[in-house]
């Protein structure tokens, strides 16, 4: 049989009447092969009342400098039970070495001219998807909220420079948080067009269709516009499209290809600091964009230019630019400044929203549990969901960590997080019978048993939070920087007593020696 546990820790001193404690069950089986069972031994368990609050938070690093989450966030999402969001996306564009407009026109002869058009101008931001069964076609994922709704989405130039240093300590790297502010370029004019464009995600969004115009303003011909994962499928992925202003767009980048500014990286970094795709409303759905897939978010400028000689057109030359939103990029979080009551539940939400506190074991259970010899075979935490909340977007894990502002680093891992892994370590979301979403457990028998056999008398506040896989990038750090991109949330049940058998407890097995 597979052992779950590691290891356990003889405790020592005389044996104690435990306060505190709830119940105890015995004949507990389902701990695997850590229990002894002989005649020196007994086999237990005891339930210990723990105290979980709401933590409401206001801010998470949300910026790409240390850390590059792969996801960003875009979009609305209002439910009565949490907080509101609106998330918006900043990034740097990259451009490509040797930018120009017309290519080769030394080699024109003197009466020849080349007028340039632009054909479309957009932001190209490819969804997350998912095949259908007979791999025909893609179908969205990474959705919240109501996709049928909009939500408004306007795009801006920044004026804040998205630098790499730290302004007021440039031996330091920089960071951006969620709650930051950047400044638009003056005077304030919306990129996009039409203004307040409505966002709606569609997975039948493959395409797009542009008209290749000629100087005088006629069609030379229309090109489809798709973008597959690989040059070998014919699938194509569904993207979204925020048509911008041509005009201004000419000004600013093809106007500029033979200026200073698009001489290096660093110089257009300067011009153009970057842009803000800012997403507003009270309704319609959040969406999860990834950054690192194969077809990447991107400015597209599609152009002609006409070749005329003596007035004659005797060449159409179809371009097309495209300038990646990518270096620097950050996401911020609008979050609804919503208080919960004092009851008997905790909401635990993604992003900017709110987290819960654990408080495991006062001092008196500690000296109490030290006080027995005992050995420690499981503690598992289990907190159980509140089901008549709104469960339509529920977190698939939840995450434990350490909290204690009174040392350095505040926030770090629990210990059963490296010597168990991740996935022993739990926070999973568990389904009961009936397949209803129903709880989360976290075992931690390592970080337990070190504070009940004396060997650590650190015992600071957990804190549970909504995690994704791609918040917890490595598991070898024992500090840990609470980033968070998933929004979803869950209300579950505290310690208070009237919730009952589901109630938040923490059970540990134990094996005692007989006298």
């Amino acid at each position: 049989m597979k052992k779950f546990f590691k290891k356990s820790k003889y405790f020592f001193a005389i044996i104690l009447v435990l306060t505190g404690v709830v119940s105890c069950e015995k004949d507990f089986t389902d701990i695997g092969s850590n229990i002894i069972s002989n005649t020196a031994f007994t086999t237990n368990s005891l339930l210990v009342d723990v105290e979980l609050e709401n933590s409401p938070i206001t801010k998470i690093p949300s910026g790409n400098i240390s850390l590059e989450p792969g996801n960003y966030l875009l979009g609305v999402h209002a439910s009565t039970e949490y907080e509101k969001i609106e998330a918006s996306i900043i990034s740097q564009l990259s451009i490509s070495s040797s930018l120009q407009v017309v290519d080769d026109e030394n080699n024109y002869v003197s009466d020849t001219t080349v007028v340039t058009t632009i054909d479309t101008v957009f932001i190209k931001l490819p969804y997350q998807v998912t095949l259908n069964d007979d791999a025909s076609a893609y179908e969205l994922d990474s959705i919240i909220g109501d996709p049928s709704k909009a939500f408004n989405l306007n795009v801006f130039q920044t004026s804040t420079y998205l630098s790499l240093l730290d302004p007021s300590d440039p031996a330091k790297l920089n960071s951006f948080s969620s709650d930051d502010v950047f400044e638009k370029e003056t005077p304030i004019t919306e990129l996009n067009d039409p203004l307040n464009f409505q966002f709606i995600p569609k997975a039948t969004d493959t395409s797009i269709l542009v008209k290749r115009w000629l100087s005088d303003l006629t069609v030379s011909r229309i090109d489809t516009v798709t973008y597959t994962n690989s040059a070998s499928s014919t699938v194509p992925i569904p993207f979204a499209t925020i048509p911008l202003k041509e005009d201004v767009i000419k000004e600013l980048f093809l106007d500029k290809y033979n200026s200073p500014e698009f001489d290096s990286q660093d110089a257009f970094n300067n011009y153009f600091r970057g842009l803000i795709l800012e997403a507003t409303g009270d309704e319609g759905s959040l969406i999860s964009f990834n950054f690192n897939g194969v077809v990447k978010p991107s400015l597209e400028i599609y152009y002609t230019n006409t070749v005329l000689t003596a007035g004659v057109i005797i060449d159409t030359i179809q371009k097309n630019d495209s300038f990646l939103l990518s270096g620097i990029r950050t996401s911020t979080y609008k979050m609804e400044d919503k208080i919960y009551p004092e009851n008997n539940e905790v909401k635990i939400q993604g992003a900017a929203g709110s987290e819960g506190t654990i408080k495991l074991f006062g001092e008196e259970k500690i000296a109490a549990l030290r006080d027995r010899n005992l050995l420690i075979n499981d503690a598992s935490l289990t907190l159980y969901i509140n089901q008549s909340k709104d469960t339509t977007a529920l977190p698939y894990q939840l995450f434990l960590y350490k909290s204690d502002e009174g040392i350095n680093p505040i926030y770090s891992q629990v210990k059963d997080l490296f010597t168990e892994g991740p996935v022993i370590f739990g926070g999973l979301l568990e389904r009961d019978g009936n397949g209803k979403k129903e709880k989360y457990t976290f075992r931690i028998t390592d970080y337990v048993s070190d504070i009940l056999n004396g060997e650590t008398d650190y015992s600071p506040l957990l804190r549970l939070k909504v995690i994704n896989s791609t918040d917890l990038q490595t598991v070898s750090d024992t500090v840990y920087t609470n980033y968070n991109w998933n929004p979803k949330a869950v209300t579950i049940f505290n310690h208070h007593n009237e919730n009952d058998s589901k109630k938040a407890v923490l059970k540990i097995s134990y094996s005692e020696g007989m006298n």
